[in-house]
């Protein structure tokens, strides 16, 4: 939930025939190229969230793909998010952000040739969860009405509010750029119901953020022990692609060996 900055102000869209990308074959076999890793961002925040995550990726000469959510609601956002990746062929691996977790549940089970899933301090529902309903069931979350204001049906998160919410102990200057320039969501998208539990046969990784003050830790282990994901802790705040991206690049690695 926590807008990065960087260069990336704006999705880095690297098209799977973009880059010739492959992992290294034994002799005589031919390398198998890599997947493209779609990095779904969660809310409050943009694409740019994921930037050192996606300079590592392209460094690696992995295929990345950073859509823009629209963060009009799950049925909504999983919609537009379909058709985005309807266009890329070959294999894929989808990374989801927090409400991004959502996200990437339900596009897993529509979307062909997804090989992983892998939940970077994420909700991981099961189909007729809600958002609000997950971040609920364990204490520890500071998101709430006396951190988070609304606008309309749009809510934000109060600009005083948001380093401790999301980005606990990263530069003050940058988490206030951040705040400052925070996409809003709309407020009934975390009483909306998933449609649907990732398929059991895709294998799921996840990152617990063991300083997490948006998404209480104790959930995100519930979730990940329950989908029998492969767990990952970090000392990270939210704000985890930020804070260590190296761990969500190495989670990644796993998901494409």
């Amino acid at each position: 939930m926590r807008r990065a900055l960087g260069a990336l102000g704006v999705a880095a869209v690297v098209g799977a025939g973009v880059l010739t990308a492959a992992t290294p074959g034994a002799a005589g076999v031919p390398a198998r190229p890599k997947p493209t890793v779609v990095l779904v961002h969660g809310a409050f925040e943009d694409a740019s969230a994921w930037a050192p995550v996606t300079r590592r990726l392209l460094a690696e000469h992995y295929p990345v793909l950073v859509p823009a959510v629209p963060l009009r609601g799950v049925a909504a956002d999983v919609a537009s998010l379909r058709g985005v990746l309807d266009s890329v062929p070959g294999p894929k691996i989808l990374v989801g952000h927090s409400y991004g977790g959502l996200l990437i549940s339900e596009l897993a089970g529509t979307t062909a040739d997804v090989k992983a899933l892998v939940y970077a301090a994420a909700f991981i529902p099961q189909a007729g969860e809600t958002a609000g309903q997950l971040n609920s069931q364990f204490p520890g979350s500071l998101l709430g009405p006396s951190t988070t204001h609304a606008v309309g049906p749009e809510l934000f998160v109060n600009q005083a509010s948001y380093p401790a919410l999301f980005a606990a102990g990263l530069p003050p200057l940058d988490t206030a750029v951040a705040a400052a320039g925070q996409r809003p969501i709309l407020a009934a998208a975390f009483d909306e119901q998933i449609a649907s539990t990732a398929p059991a046969g895709i294998p799921k990784y996840a990152l617990v953020a063991t300083r997490d003050q948006a998404i209480p830790p104790a959930a995100e282990r519930f979730e990940a022990r329950r989908a029998q994901a492969a767990v990952t802790e970090v000392d990270s705040p939210h704000a985890i692609a930020t804070a260590a991206p190296t761990a969500v690049v190495d989670v990644i690695h796993r998901a494409s060996r």
